[in-house]
């Protein structure tokens, strides 16, 4: 049967809603940022989401990919009322993507911050010397391997990488001084790369205050006029990311399962209550 109302005006019959995002896990792996970003974009135009909720547990992750998320939350709160809720961990990229957002209530024992950037490069050259292995190299610009782990760093790629290092963690100081509307100076001053309490987090003005996920639906709902109705969304994902998702997920299961048993039968455990089965 053929519908004659367009998409546009099924839309508008939507009942008004408070759009919550799950945002768990590292960004990168387990939140993907371009998936995120289009999400973001999706609500700002549906007129029937008329806020959002972000609940946040993350680590962070790829500087890139909290960037990209972070910009998307920027233009979704130009049109609509935004809320960050942290509930466990709001660190590094994933305090960014909170800082980007109208108002953020954390969890009285969650942890928050962790301004800064981080880069990791392990040097492997050492250990293939060993079982003589050696690594040729062909490239066709001088520092193209610049971040090679098969050889040191010269002097002058350490001082490249950290000048990229430092490009990254401007942006991130500016993004949270402009999404919290504090003095940069004083962002800098806490963007030590360490974590806060949630007290203390909330002494900086790194957040607005303590709550819970529904304090965080109570404000959405008030800021926008909405009713107190919610909808909880995700990124869409195709058939063999699922497939994928769920099959990595039973691989991991069942790793950890037999590593358990190992365990006892070593006379070692992680747990020591009484076993089952």
């Amino acid at each position: 049967m053929l519908s004659l109302i367009a998409p546009s005006a099924l839309r508008q019959l939507r009942p008004q809603t408070i759009a919550v995002v799950d945002v768990q896990g590292a960004i990168g792996p387990s939140v993907r940022p371009l998936e995120y970003a289009r999400l973001f974009t999706k609500l700002r135009d549906d007129d029937s989401v008329r806020a959002v909720v972000l609940n946040i547990d993350s680590p962070g992750g790829s500087a890139t990919g909290s960037d990209l998320m972070a910009r998307a939350v920027l233009r979704l709160r130009e049109e609509k009322p935004v809320v960050a809720f942290i509930g466990g961990l709001g660190a590094s990229g994933g305090y960014m993507l909170a800082s980007a957002a109208h108002y953020v209530i954390a969890l009285p024992a969650a942890l928050v911050g962790a301004i800064g950037v981080i880069a990791y490069r392990p040097l492997v050259f050492e250990a293939l010397d060993k079982i003589g292995v050696q690594m040729r190299v062909s490239k066709s610009g001088r520092l193209k391997d610049m971040l090679s782990p098969f050889r040191e760093a010269t002097e002058e790629e350490q001082a490249k990488e950290q000048r990229l290092i430092d490009a990254m963690y401007d942006l991130f100081v500016e993004g949270v001084a402009h999404g919290r509307n504090l003095p940069e100076e004083r962002v800098r001053e806490l963007a030590t790369g360490e974590v806060f309490a949630t007290p203390d987090a909330l002494a900086a003005g790194l957040i607005d205050r303590t709550g819970d996920i529904e304090d965080a639906i109570d404000w959405a709902a008030e800021r926008s006029g909405a009713p107190r109705r919610t909808r909880i969304v995700r990124p869409k994902r195709g058939l063999r990311d699922l497939v994928l998702g769920r099959a990595s997920m039973a691989l991991a299961e069942s790793i950890g399962a037999e590593l358990e048993a190992s365990l006892y039968r070593g006379g070692a455990a992680l747990y020591r209550g009484p076993r089952l089965g």
